[in-house]
């Protein structure tokens, strides 16, 4: 396509996600600069260049220009809403996206490969379009110029288009996409990548029911790459976990490091890695000095840990302590092809386990469990034919179909994977090169009507003797199933809530007047926050209140809308004989009754002085609307 073509029209019969309403080309686009990007949820590289998106969204926040994802599935499981809605909670994309469920937009652009990118001009026409990662540049030079042109030609809209996004609950399990999990039955510890809070939960072994407490967090809760003590720690969405003596050795993806965490002391050191993402698909470099791509999850045997390498479709070998990482299999060409492993083909491998001298690997992309003989120096196929051979049917190879899985773990003689995509737990034979469901309905689901277990594109799963623990990661949860009986349950983790990422101490809030309250009294506060015209509480998600006098806390209280005009918002709490000045934070959910009843996550803070005097008020009423709150930090 050229500069002379005018741009196909975003029509799809499933609609839009993350916005409002539907854009028009020839409606409230006009004017605006667009970019495309056209991208499926399983793909590594889509993933890669989320990173540029946000980075031209950002420089751009103030000028007419719209990101607009077209989401033209692969796989048969990524062409629903519910599960395209999850995969843009779990990215954190900030744009709105078209679902393309029939590729009817793609094949109108003309559209290859993803990611493709299309940049449309302010009169709706083709200016640009390319394919594939690294192309940050380009479109950040041609964004520009489109700016100065048509700003110059009168073209351009006054400013950029008001959308609003999905709202997000936080999941009552204090857990958000948890990626993966690690059993380790002689510590009597369960490890948890709670891969979208940017950390790393460790618990006790649960007892029968799934109950278990707290033992540590590793990582505040915000992402980065900060090395240092386990509460100032961070990670970037952090996935697969290794045990070597008292160190854990985590898959730090999106930072493309391995990081290091000691278990006595909690401290988090950068074991491998420089932080950006590389291409150096042979390695032979030592620590943090190695570039690395994607590692998606772990395993150890002695000093070797073995990395899953998705961004560059490798298995790459670490020897620790000391760092020294080279390639092991694959050429860093994504296809499907055994052999020797320096001329193997692999695609995307996102699992990893190792018995009996075999390495063990999903393969997620040839939806493919393959393994390497390590003596040998071979790859080989069990199930899995191609990059668009792929379904949900259990049998023996070449019949048996699995669709993007994602985890694997070894079981007695026998392979326990994460069918991702089919939402189900499957046992696989290597011997025979066979594949039976165990768990799951081959539907989004917690749990079947005869109480049997439901998964949502479970990414990873360990087995501890006959002790299985389930990363059911779209449903923000770890399961714990005993093989033998096959009763579940869900983790219960006391003393697990999601991190408070909001800095609520400085001026993003509400001025209110001096109030005069009694001395050594209980103080009823009531909250009515000022919502958009016809907007009301989303009586299924809680509202959160807290109270904070001079870096005290004097109450924290949750609730549920009982009904949506249920306002005000009223807590009670004890208050002293000093004069204090109250910060007190709202957290709920709105939802619209128009838009097609949109829910947004909203924040209030009111910052209140208080004299405390005999015979003052024992009741305070606030109100106001929600205010921006500051990028979070530890």
């Amino acid at each position: 396509m050229t500069e002379s073509t005018r741009a196909p029209a975003l029509d799809s019969p499933l609609g839009w996600l993350n916005t409002d309403r539907p854009l028009r080309l020839d409606g409230e686009l006009r004017g605006q600069i667009v970019l495309l990007d056209f991208w499926t949820y399983c793909c590594i590289n889509c993933i890669h260049i989320l990173p540029d998106l946000k980075y031209l969204e950002r420089k751009y926040a103030d000028q007419p220009l719209v990101v607009i994802g077209v989401h033209s599935a692969k796989f048969t499981n990524e062409s629903s809403r519910r599960t395209i809605r999850s995969a843009i909670h779990r990215y954190e994309m900030e744009h709105p996206v078209v679902v393309d469920d029939t590729m009817k937009i793609w094949r109108a652009y003309g559209v290859r490969s993803w990611p493709t990118f299309v940049l449309i001009d302010p009169e709706g026409f083709i200016a640009l379009q390319v394919a594939g990662e690294g192309n940050r540049d380009t479109l950040d030079n041609a964004i520009d110029q489109l700016l100065k042109q048509h700003r110059s030609r009168g073209a351009l809209a006054a400013g950029p288009l008001t959308l609003k996004r999905d709202g997000v609950v936080q999941p009552a399990s204090g857990l958000a996409f948890p990626g993966k999990v690690l059993a380790d039955s002689d510590r009597r510890q369960v490890f948890i990548a709670d891969s979208n809070h940017h950390r790393i939960v460790i618990c006790e072994w649960p007892d029968e029911l799934g109950r278990c407490r707290r033992i540590r967090i590793v990582g505040c809760g915000v992402a980065g790459a900060d090395d240092g003590p386990a509460d100032a720690a961070t990670f970037f969405n952090p996935q697969g976990m290794a045990i070597q003596g008292d160190i854990l050795y985590v898959a730090d993806t999106d930072n493309h490091l391995i990081r290091a965490v000691d278990l006595n002391t909690g401290q988090v050191t950068t074991a491998v890695g420089t932080g950006e993402m590389g291409y150096d698909r042979a390695g032979g470099g030592m620590g943090t000095r190695q570039v690395i791509c994607t590692p998606w999850d772990l395993c150890t045997e002695g000093g070797t840990l073995y990395v899953a390498m998705a961004g560059t479709h490798q298995i790459w070998r670490i020897e620790m302590p000391v760092g020294f990482a080279r390639a092991l299999a694959g050429t860093g060409r994504e296809n499907i092809a055994d052999g020797p492993v320096e001329t193997a083909a692999l695609s995307q491998p996102s699992g990893i386990c190792l018995h009996r001298g075999i390495l063990y690997f999903a393969d997620s992309e040839v939806s493919a469990i393959r393994g390497i003989d390590l003596a040998a120096e071979r790859v080989f196929t069990i199930i899995g034919s191609g990059l668009f051979v792929f379904g949900d049917v259990d049998g023996t190879h070449p019949r048996a179909r699995l669709q993007h899985p994602l985890g694997v773990t070894s079981w007695r003689d026998k392979l326990l994977i994460a069918d991702t995509y089919n939402h189900k737990i499957k046992i696989v034979d290597p011997a025979d090169r066979s594949a039976t469901t165990l768990f799951g309905h081959g539907n989004p689901a917690t749990n079947g009507p005869d109480g049997s277990l439901g998964l949502f594109e479970p990414g990873g799963l360990n087995a501890a003797g006959d002790t299985l623990f389930i990363a059911d990661t779209n449903n923000h949860r770890v399961v714990m199933v005993e093989l033998g009986s096959r009763h579940w349950h869900e983790l219960t983790i006391h003393g697990l809530t999601a991190p408070d990422r909001s800095d609520r101490s400085n001026g993003h809030a509400i001025q209110s007047d001096a109030v005069t309250v009694a001395a050594d009294a209980e103080i009823t506060l009531k909250l009515t926050p000022t919502l958009p015209d016809g907007a009301h509480l989303n009586s299924d998600a809680p509202w959160t209140v807290r109270v904070v006098s001079d870096h005290a806390g004097l109450a924290q209280v949750t609730g549920h809308a009982t009904h949506p005009a249920a306002l005000p918002i009223t807590i009670r709490f004890a208050v002293g004989r000093d004069d204090v000045t109250w910060m007190v934070n709202l957290t709920c959910v709105y939802c619209t009754d128009t838009d097609g009843g949109l829910c947004i996550p909203a924040e209030f803070n009111w910052r209140v002085p208080v004299r405390i005097r005999p015979g003052g008020l024992t009741t305070v009423s606030l109100q106001g609307q929600a205010a921006a709150t500051p990028a979070p930090a530890c």
